[in-house]
């Protein structure tokens, strides 16, 4: 009987993809992962989130539910240097990240999996919304699940061969209203537990806040650079329109809070830091035609030989853009859309498709402005 941990949050995915497995025949071991830096914060997953002790709980009953072992792993080290230092980093940087991202490919997957392979486990797997598939060419890749509203490859991208290979996602090839069901079958506690909306370190979505504490905290106020500065809102062709609060508190794309009375709607273009500008635009200048993007991890290929025409996601609520990628560099890849993409935004991921597969994705360096 092969060992599975898997990771559990205490919500209903987790814990369903748990009973899967169990009633597939495997040893299953329940597994919640404690990232939160001080016990005194979980009051901010209160109302679902995968950090905090009431995560605990509902996994520890579940798995009582199961007759399955559980355990807490810590954590809190990997937590803060992989996932919150780079998220404070990259905002420093005029920058949009993706904490999930970065939590998924070093946190749940690359401490997780070794911790779970030195305890003989031969997988671990999650409740993300996804499937694993070995194509014909012998490589790893994910496709998307069945609902495409709830589908998490986006998030997912970045795994590695290794970590593909060692890993199992059962809630893939269901809906969201069919788990639930299934929980509520097998009787377990959070067939009716909310999903979480919010990165999970971040209370009520105030970025600024918490950066702003985090660099109090440990003594960075020195070190926050342009990124809390106030600056100029500027045109694209240089006029001074205004003041801004600092960089971190913008993102290409946003409209609301810039208190600019220009008589029309304006967005902002683009953010900086080496002048530590805010550029603002109207409607149609917020869309590009092109994007660089580097980091790179390829998952159905094992590399860009020649261009290939995908469907690009360039943010996780992005429904995907037909476009065509090619190599410019090593590390950098240029994609060139069909149509011009609204608000593509500096540190986020692009994600690229053919069909239901992943082929892979990078980080977007920057962008090409219509």
């Amino acid at each position: 009987m092969e060992k599975v941990v898997v990771g559990m949050s205490g919500g209903v995915d987790s814990s369903v993809a748990a009973y899967l497995l169990k009633e597939q025949g495997y040893d299953v071991i329940g597994v919640t992962m404690q990232i939160w830096q001080d016990e005194d914060v979980c009051t901010l997953e209160e109302s679902g989130g995968c950090c905090g002790l009431s995560a605990v709980e509902d996994a520890r009953r579940v798995s009582s539910v199961l007759e399955i072992p559980y355990y807490v792993m810590n954590f809190k080290n990997e937590f803060k240097n992989k996932v919150i230092d780079y998220f404070v980093s990259e905002y420093m940087q005029a920058r949009t990240p993706n904490p999930c991202i970065a939590c998924n490919r070093y946190v749940k997957w690359e401490s997780l999996l070794k911790r779970s392979l030195d305890i003989g486990a031969s997988y671990v797997a999650t409740g993300h919304y996804a499937s694993i598939e070995k194509l014909v060419n012998g490589r790893y890749t994910i496709k998307k699940s069945v609902t495409e509203g709830k589908d998490q490859t986006y998030a997912l991208y970045n795994l590695t061969q290794f970590q593909l290979a060692h890993t199992l996602m059962p809630v893939g090839s269901y809906t969201k209203d069919e788990i639930r069901q299934i929980a509520l079958e097998a009787k377990l506690p959070v067939a009716n537990k909310p999903d979480s909306q919010e990165i999970c370190f971040v209370k009520d979505n105030d970025y600024a806040g918490f950066i702003n504490e985090y660099l109090k905290e440990n003594n960075l106020d020195g070190k926050a650079g342009r990124g809390n500065l106030p600056g100029n809102f500027v045109t694209l062709d240089g006029e001074v329109i205004g003041q801004h609060k600092g960089l971190m508190h913008y993102t290409v794309g946003q409209r609301k809070g810039l208190n600019l009375a220009m008589g029309q709607p304006v967005f902002v273009l683009e953010l900086r830091p080496e002048t530590n500008e805010v550029v603002i635009g109207n409607s149609q200048d917020v869309f590009s035609d092109s994007l660089y993007a580097n980091n790179l991890n390829f998952m159905a290929i094992e590399d860009l030989e020649s261009e290939m025409e995908v469907v690009a996601k360039i943010r996780y609520s992005h429904k995907g853009a037909k476009c065509t990628i090619k190599k410019v560099d090593k590390d950098e890849v240029l994609c060139i859309f069909d149509e011009p993409q609204r608000a593509v935004t500096p540190g986020q991921a692009v994600v690229f498709y053919q069909g239901d597969y992943v082929v892979g994705g990078g980080t977007i360096m920057r962008k090409s402005i219509k």
